[in-house]
């Protein structure tokens, strides 16, 4: 039974080497200066990954952000609160919906604090 009819296999066009799997940080600049390239060599994320010494996906995503929604995708937002000023509507009436229901939970446990410590001392006295 021949199962590859001994054939060479087909490379995925790395040539047998293996694209950097592990990304790492990077600036704006940097992210701007690899999707600039990679546009202008034809979306070639390989190449680009090597060039920057980046995953493949992480070339891949900063274009993709990038044609989507400009450059100001590039930017890495994480875990930081917009300005009052740079607020939508919405997200300004859901942000302060956010501090009024948690105010209305703290008043409600604090009622029930009091509650309980009222029948405690009832049942001492």
């Amino acid at each position: 039974m021949k199962y590859n009819d001994h054939e060479e296999f087909k490379s995925s066009g790395t040539g047998g080497g293996t694209i950097m799997t592990k990304g790492r940080t990077t600036t704006f600049d940097e992210r701007i200066e690899i999707v600039q390239y990679c546009i202008a060599h034809n979306h070639n994320y390989i190449e680009t990954a090597e060039k920057y010494q980046v995953s493949y996906q992480q070339a891949r995503n900063y274009t993709v952000k990038y044609k989507s929604d400009g450059i100001d995708a590039l930017k890495d937002n994480r875990g930081k609160r917009k300005s009052k000023n740079e607020m939508t509507e919405l997200e300004r009436l859901r942000a302060e919906n956010r501090i009024l229901r948690a105010e209305k939970e703290r008043a409600e446990m604090e009622a029930s604090f009091l509650k309980k410590l009222e029948e405690i001392e009832r049942r001492r006295g």
